[in-house]
């Protein structure tokens, strides 16, 4: 399991797991995961970075070494 941020970019933006699945077309099981530390695909990730209103160049930020 991989160590992200995506939790807490999250909750400081104040977005529930279920509002940021549908930003970023995603289940809310697979943000719950994610944040969990379990693996997810690239594509996925994308689209949470763009869901939390960041860009590609912010993916260190959020999924370090990833």
């Amino acid at each position: 399991m991989h160590r992200n941020a995506v939790r807490e970019i999250r909750e400081k933006l104040l977005v529930s797991k279920a509002e940021l699945a549908r930003k970023a077309g995603v289940s809310p099981i697979t943000i719950d995961r994610v944040e969990k530390g379990m693996a997810c695909r690239m594509e996925t990730k994308r689209k949470i970075i763009f869901a939390l209103g960041l860009d590609l160049s912010d993916r260190e930020k959020v999924f370090p070494q990833g």
